[in-house]
């Protein structure tokens, strides 16, 4: 089968691999449709701290299918051949301190799919039984198209990261980044009872995005200074909550300037590897008893949420998908994802 692959030390290929077999544990699926992440391109550029050197894994880890055969426990837990799945990616050792309260993504010893096991940039996907044991693997509703469902799992992250910065009703939201976890956020914000968003970006053309899918005010910050932009909207005011979900230190250094008393910061994106840490303005933090957080992934309980949102039509998640590519023309699918000119998620369809 045709698989997107990246060897630890020795980088990316687009190349044909035997199909997975199951063996009589866990399922198989038929991929119908995965998206690539943000984390898939640093994988190509840069590896990953859980690969090995000269390891290969098949990329992908947002992703949904339909099961091609089921094993022992498959069925146990009542799946059956041809029913459509979305799977979160990842498991956890489930005797942790972490795993042990229903934060698997925390856990030391996490496996997931595209990292340490073959992911979903592929034809097929071989599930183990741990993520049937663990209820990673997960029934999709008709309401939830293939397409929609690729999105769940970032999704997942958002309700992690909104869930950590405690949003609530009345919240003056600002959003550094209107990357596709930008737009999801926004969207989150929104059904969380935000009163006002504020979008800040770089790209016009994102930032359009941003304003179309309903941010009240688009900053892009290349051109003008964001600080005293959100001041004006926000009457003086400031931020109750900022999200940071982009790779830059600067709004990192600026969040806790534009937050209002009591404000809550979410360090969302992870800088590049190698940046040095930004100065951090303890006092403004201490003076304003402010609340400063950082997320990773998502939980299986966010996922569910993710999908229950999906499910009751709340979220415009095809309004984040900018370009589609058939799993066999994975090469330009990479192509798009590495060159950053796609506004939204790309996808990749059976």
């Amino acid at each position: 089968m045709i698989a997107a692959t990246y060897t630890q030390g020795s980088g990316f290929k687009i190349e044909d691999i035997p199909s997975p077999e199951l063996n009589g544990g866990g399922a198989l699926l038929a991929i119908r449709a995965a998206s690539i992440c943000g984390t898939d391109v640093k994988i190509v550029r840069n590896g990953h701290r859980k690969l090995r050197a000269g390891q290969r894994i098949v990329l992908g880890h947002e992703l949904m299918g339909e099961i091609v055969e089921a094993g022992k426990c498959a069925r146990a837990s009542g799946f059956a051949v041809g029913q459509r799945v979305g799977v979160a990616p990842n498991t956890g050792c489930g005797r942790c301190p972490a795993c042990q309260s229903g934060r698997s993504n925390y856990c030391e010893s996490y496996e997931a799919f595209g990292i340490t096991r073959d992911g979903s940039h592929a034809e097929l996907l071989r599930v183990p039984d741990v993520y049937l044991q663990q209820g990673n693997v997960m029934p999709l509703p008709d309401s939830v198209s293939d397409r929609e469902a690729t999105l769940l799992e970032p999704l997942s992250c958002v309700v992690n990261g909104l869930r950590a910065s405690k949003a609530d009703v009345g919240d003056r939201v600002v959003i550094y980044g209107p990357g596709t976890m930008g737009l999801l956020f926004l969207q989150v914000a929104r059904l969380c009872g935000a009163s006002q968003i504020i979008m800040v970006g770089r790209r016009d053309d994102r930032l359009q995005a941003a304003l179309n899918a309903g941010a009240d005010v688009a900053i892009n910050n290349a051109v003008e200074p964001a600080a005293s932009r959100i001041d004006e909207a926000t009457l003086g005011e400031g931020a109750d909550v900022v999200i940071i979900a982009c790779a830059s230190p600067e709004p990192q250094l600026e969040a806790t300037e534009i937050l209002a008393p009591f404000g809550r910061l979410c360090l969302f994106g992870s800088l590049p590897r190698g940046s040095a840490p930004p100065p951090f303005d303890t006092n403004a933090a201490h003076y304003k008893n402010l609340l400063i957080t950082g997320t990773t992934g998502g939980s299986v309980g966010d996922y569910r949420a993710a999908l229950r949102l999906a499910a009751s039509g709340r979220i415009r998640l095809e309004s984040i998908i900018g370009a589609e590519f058939p799993i066999t023309k994975l090469q330009s699918a990479y192509d798009a994802a590495l060159s950053d000119t796609v506004t939204g998620k790309i996808v990749l369809v059976r």
